[in-house]
């Protein structure tokens, strides 16, 4: 397992009629790696994973794994109210031929941190599958600290990776010397790429991606080999769209960016809807202004 580069975590597309489409999933996972995706993280919050039945979340892991043809792994977000449930997708997503696991709090309950830890210890040990635990803090109410995240790397060894998104490049040199090369270490907010891997970040789980890989992948390379400069000067174009990934309409917003490139649909699953009235004009300026002056991404860094 390979826990660099750039791995989209990846929207789901719905038909009119609410059911996911699969087709459309199957060509936008061979679409991502065909433009430089090292992995491909299905059913996360950007996923609407939250929306999603159990079956159907296996159902999507299914279909990534085969789309990709084990040309990059397969991460699923393993999210749930329940630790019983979380356990099951665990033990699902390694029989469909996952080979990696993105862990997540549990939905819902807020509780205090021995209870959320043990809901962690289930899922690492349930499986054999390598894991990156995913630190969101404003998401879901807990905030996986970095004694926290090295005392479970200490006791399981499948605990492999970090996705960072407290918006704080702080932690990535806080887990970095706690844990030192036993962890990989992701950015997990789009607009805190260049930072994190400033900071030592080894790969970044990207939103804006779905629907910009070539540019999402230029920027990472750009960052990551010390091409400061141009790096920024990407960046500096990527940020209005990039922001996109880090307010509560996120998922609307990248879908709608998503339709706008001619790559996917709004179509969101309720309670969610797609963006409206002035919020909708608003965006569609910053995307299409974006868009209008969309940089020559196409050599290598």
């Amino acid at each position: 397992m390979q826990w660099q580069g750039v791995m989209p975590a990846i929207t789901t597309e719905f038909l009119a009629d609410g059911s996911i489409d699969h087709a459309f999933v199957a060509e936008h996972v061979h679409w991502l790696i065909q433009h430089g995706a090292t992995g491909i993280v299905p059913c996360g919050s950007l996923g609407e994973g939250a929306t999603l039945e159990p079956e159907e979340k296996v159902a999507l892991m299914r279909i990534a794994v085969a789309a990709a043809r084990d040309r990059v792994p397969v991460i699923p977000g393993i999210a749930a109210a329940s630790t019983g449930r979380a356990v099951w997708l665990c033990q699902q997503a390694r029989a469909v031929g996952c080979r990696g696991l993105m862990i997540l709090p549990p939905y819902i309950h807020k509780g205090p941190e021995h209870e959320v830890l043990a809901h962690f210890e289930a899922m690492l040990t349930a499986t054999e599958l390598p894991c990156l635990l995913y630190n969101n803090p404003q998401a879901y109410g807990f905030d996986i600290r970095p004694e926290v995240i090295a005392s479970l790397a200490e006791r399981h060894p499948n605990l492999q990776a970090v996705k960072e998104s407290s918006g704080d490049v702080r932690r990535i040199t806080a887990v970095r010397a706690r844990c030192g090369d036993r962890l990989a270490l992701f950015a997990g907010l789009d607009d805190m790429v260049v930072e994190a891997v400033a900071m030592g970040a080894d790969g970044w789980i990207a939103g804006l991606v779905n629907a910009l890989p070539l540019e999402s992948v230029r920027l990472f390379e750009l960052a990551r080999n010390g091409h400061k400069e141009e790096a920024f000067r990407l960046y500096r174009w990527f940020l209005p769209l990039l922001r996109m990934d880090t307010v509560p309409e996120f998922v609307q917003l990248i879908k709608l960016v998503q339709h706008e490139v001619g790559h996917g649909s709004e179509t969101v699953r309720r309670p969610r809807q797609p963006i409206a009235g002035e919020a909708r004009e608003r965006a569609l300026t910053v995307i299409r202004d974006c868009l209008a002056h969309r940089p020559d991404e196409r050599t290598p860094a």
